[in-house]
């Protein structure tokens, strides 16, 4: 895991140093490449060879993100090449400036529309790759990096922070947190009686059998492109029907989220890397969920339910069946929840955790723009802070209300 640096620098950062450097923030310069132009066989390759799996940097995901997914598109990408014009690295980022309104000198990760930015590294030229990419962001006039969500124990961090301790100088961690995932390499049926205990499991089993008065009880799984298609379908119509849709952050209620994970679902199809799994009383879907694959690791990308039948708990026993599922193949060693910390519904299933974070990498030693750029970062999210808390008592005295 990346440590934390101290933020002192050798001189003070002065308000001078953040208005020579304003003009260059408001966006990414002239030296990157468009998203939409990274020729695709080289980073469908570079996939292949990744040293840390990340579904959400696939090309078919985040080049559909980049088309049409709102406020997500007209990303830039910073690569790095090896020889024989081998791609062996790869960042989609966007500016200080568009990310978070500070306009100051840095290159973000961009969002992948998932909670996991960790770039594709060559496995085999990892720290090449990493510091190809520094290079590029140098070249582009930026003063540090920020990876948002990446795997803090990860091969690519790691080759990150080894580039830095070359050159003197090591990540910032801007903040860290642990998430729920699954040791698909174990028995599922030991691993539930383990994190849930004998008497919650007969309390899910009288739910499902309560749920089995509707219909007999089927889990399907979608994984040809058609298949895929049509459970999306189904999977959008669910999402709506529940608080997603009354708080109007439905995928189908936005015609760019629309059309980006239909293109997404499909792409991915086609390779095997997506598919949709839904529980069924008799012919009436009660959840659907989205699962991305890559390498050996598998991702929840996002669950949608029918919460005229919630308490059968049915996002619960989808989840229950998906983690059978996903535990009974070979070739899906971690699954990542990809869910928020603490998350009520999966952390008692998955009890396995991962380290992610946002992480600062600075690009010159001695640098006081990089303690200008901490700073306002640190700001931001002390301002931010009782905003969000405001807007969560707003939302539990609607849904209270309602």
């Amino acid at each position: 895991m990346a440590e934390i640096a101290e933020s002192a620098v050798v001189r003070r950062a002065s308000t001078r140093d953040a208005t020579r450097t304003r003009a260059s923030a408001a966006d990414t310069g002239g030296a990157l490449t468009p998203l939409a132009d990274i020729p695709l066989p080289s980073w469908r390759a570079l996939s292949e060879r990744a040293a840390e799996p990340n579904g959400y940097y696939l090309p078919d995901w985040e080049l559909a993100v980049n088309a049409s997914a709102g406020g997500r598109g007209g990303v830039a990408a910073l690569s790095a090449w090896g020889d024989a014009s081998q791609l062996i690295g790869l960042m989609p980022v966007i500016s200080l400036w568009r990310a978070c309104k500070i306009p100051l000198p840095a290159l973000v990760s961009a969002d992948p529309y998932g909670t996991l930015s960790t770039p594709p590294l060559d496995r085999e030229l990892a720290e090449d790759a990493a510091a190809g990419l520094l290079q590029q962001a140098r070249r582009d006039g930026a003063h540090a990096l920020i990876l948002r969500d990446i795997s803090l124990d990860g091969a690519a961090m790691k080759s990150f922070a080894s580039v830095l301790q070359r050159d003197g100088m090591q990540p910032i961690v801007l903040q860290s947190h642990v998430r729920a995932c699954l040791d698909a390499s174990r028995d599922a049926d030991e691993l539930l009686q383990e994190a849930l205990g004998a008497k919650k499991l007969k309390d899910l089993r009288r739910q499902r059998n309560r749920l089995a008065e509707h219909g007999a009880i089927r889990f399907d799984v979608a994984c040809e492109p058609n298949d895929v298609a049509a459970a999306l379908e189904t999977f959008l119509k669910l999402e709506a029907s529940g608080w997603k849709g009354q708080r109007g952050t439905a995928l189908g209620q936005h015609a760019g989220d629309a059309a980006f994970i239909r293109r997404a679902t499909e792409g991915l199809a086609e390779t095997g890397q997506c598919e949709i799994v839904t529980l069924r009383a008799g012919d009436t879907p009660v959840a659907s969920a989205i699962v991305l694959r890559h390498q050996d690791r598998a991702f929840y990308f996002k669950l949608g339910v029918d919460e005229r039948f919630a308490k059968f708990s049915p996002g619960v026993q989808l989840t229950l069946d998906l983690t059978r599922h996903l535990c009974a193949d070979p070739s899906i060693r971690l699954v990542d929840s990809t869910a928020n910390p603490g998350h009520t519904m999966i952390d008692p299933i998955w009890r396995g955790r991962l380290a992610i974070g946002d992480v600062l990498i600075p690009l010159r030693r001695r640098d006081p723009v990089v303690a200008l750029i901490h700073a306002a970062l640190g700001l931001r999210k002390a301002l931010r802070a009782p905003a969000r808390h405001l807007v969560r008592l707003i939302r539990k005295h609607r849904e209270k209300s309602s």
